[in-house]
């Protein structure tokens, strides 16, 4: 996956993005066929493009964008086996965890891998990221994936139920996630796998409300201070360009000169009707019988001529002001929130461990310092 090459090789791992919906990775195998509803595409194609490249399907049906793996488009891709982090929190927990190059980090819960490659890529090959897993076959592929992403060396899964065994490590991470139904029951084992000789965090990942306080109560009885919960939601934006909005004076005088052309325009068509009427009748002797007396004759203007046809009376010409709407335009861009915004995904609990050195007593003996809960 972290391949530095400008192009595109056998075995491989890309990513397929068709729309921003279907997004998919594809490992290249000479031989093999890409079938979607935007074409047929063979393996043997994509060998030796660039990474970015636009590519047309065999059949006419659609194209397809051929993208270098990042730990961002492996989220909006993987397969999911359980319900993942993304980006959103994965930045967030990075950094408030201050996770940087050459972090030990342990993780509690593997799930899909979202998270476990972002912090592969953050803390390098200097670094470490020990996961824990206790489902066998979640374990399995995710140690699969690791290994065809090249991870083996950065990250090392263990198939193990750290709420029962706790972790393998001890006084030796940064910082650790727990990411399980009941983190509270990891918070002593936790405390244990971190390091002593410097401040280190915590965050714990949880759905419901019912699991922050829990977890809250642990991490307060197992000495933690700076305990503090966040929700991370989303308001993306539309940005477009739109023309740029008349004055009011000018969307007066225009409502005004509409309701004028109307009227000439309802006049109009009662003197072109009258005007037909007269003339299919002067040829009969008989009479009108739905012609009154007495009404006016809307055919003729006041002083008894007649008004000329629809046909023959000429379109009102356009005001300077339309004219020039028409001729240059100037648009300007608006921004406004989407309607559907992605709602609540879990609550996110941090505390610090802070080890303070022992100090010694009046009587000669030491006396631990290190936080506990009051």
């Amino acid at each position: 996956m972290w391949s530095t090459n400008r192009e595109v090789a056998a075995g491989d791992v890309v990513i397929i993005w068709q729309t921003r919906e279907h997004i998919q990775p594809l490992l290249i195998t000479p031989g093999k066929d890409f079938n979607s509803r935007f074409g047929h595409y063979r393996h043997s194609d994509l060998l030796g493009i660039p990474y970015g490249s636009k590519v047309a399907s065999r059949n006419g049906r659609g194209f397809i964008h051929v993208l270098r793996p990042t730990p961002e488009l492996w989220t909006m891709a993987l397969p999911h086996r359980t319900q993942i982090l993304y980006v959103a929190d994965i930045a967030f927990i990075t950094s408030w965890l201050d996770i940087r190059c050459g972090s030990r980090v342990v993780e509690a819960g593997t799930g899909s891998g979202s998270f476990s490659h972002s912090v592969a890529r953050t803390v390098g090959p200097r670094g470490h990221l020990y996961s824990y897993e206790f489902h066998e076959t979640r374990a399995e592929k995710a140690r699969e994936e690791f290994v065809r992403h090249g991870m083996q060396d950065i990250v090392t899964l263990t198939h193990r139920n750290v709420c029962k065994d706790g972790f393998t490590i001890e006084d030796t991470a940064d910082a650790v996630f727990l990411d399980l139904p009941a983190p509270w029951e990891a918070v002593g084992h936790a405390k244990k796998a971190l390091r002593k000789d410097r401040p280190t965090r915590i965050c714990c990942f949880s759905p419901c409300m019912e699991q922050v306080l829990r977890a809250v109560n642990a991490l307060n009885e197992a000495g933690f201070t700076d305990i503090c919960m966040y929700e991370t939601l989303l308001r993306p934006h539309e940005v477009q360009q739109l023309p740029t909005p008349l004055p009011l004076s000018s969307v007066i005088d225009k409502l005004k000169r509409l309701e004028k052309f109307r009227e000439e325009k309802r006049l109009r068509q009662i003197a072109n009707s009258k005007r037909k009427r007269e003339e299919g009748d002067s040829g009969t002797s008989e009479p009108d019988k739905r012609a009154r007396t007495g009404e006016p004759d809307a055919t003729r203007d006041e002083g008894g001529s007649h008004l000329p046809l629809i046909s023959n009376l000429p379109v009102p010409p356009k005001a300077d002001d339309e004219v020039n709407e028409e001729v240059a335009e100037i648009t300007v861009n608006w921004s406004k929130v989407c309607h559907e915004v992605r709602g609540h995904t879990s609550y996110l609990t941090f505390a610090r461990l802070v080890h303070y050195p022992p100090e010694t007593s009046s009587n000669g003996g030491t006396q631990d310092l290190t936080t506990t809960s009051e």
